[in-house]
């Protein structure tokens, strides 16, 4: 896609967040996107396969006053709406099967490379680390592509 990342872009009226297993990134993606998207703006995330809830994603979430509440890792097809204006994947394998299910269907597909913090390895710190680089990189990503400089919230 092209042109559609411009920080100037009009904001998505509903936004889907996509990984692997909606356990790490894409729930991060979602409560970010929540807390900096205009009130209104539909926002969800979803996996491609079954994962489990990952506990430094809370860790990383509640030093930013964020919380996942209850949020369970879920797949496509437990979805309740499926339509979105934006299709964000943050994952190769989510990247793909996004193409494959949007062929015919008029939905803006980004790609936003998102390392996957459980590779990390060494002491708890460091690996918390690593949760906190994804959680600032999606909430870059977020600020400059999705919400831009004329909409961001008041801190």
């Amino acid at each position: 896609m092209t042109g559609t990342d411009a920080p100037d872009r009009k904001t998505p009226r509903s936004v889907l967040f996509m990984c692997g297993m909606n356990a790490i990134r894409s729930p991060m993606a979602e409560a970010l996107a929540k807390a900096a998207l205009p009130a209104g703006t539909y926002v969800a995330s979803a996996g491609v396969r079954h994962g489990e809830r990952d506990p430094f994603v809370d860790v990383v979430m509640a030093e930013v006053g964020l919380s996942l509440g209850r949020h369970q890792p879920h797949t496509l097809d437990e979805l309740e709406d499926d339509y979105f204006d934006l299709i964000v994947t943050l994952a190769p394998e989510a990247h793909h099967k996004a193409l494959e299910l949007t062929r015919s269907m008029a939905v803006d597909v980004v790609y936003w490379p998102t390392p996957d913090p459980t590779v990390a390895v060494g002491t708890r710190e460091q690996i918390v680390d690593a949760y906190r680089a994804v959680r600032d990189h999606l909430a870059t990503l977020i600020n400059h592509r999705l919400v831009g400089p004329h909409h961001q919230k008041k801190a």
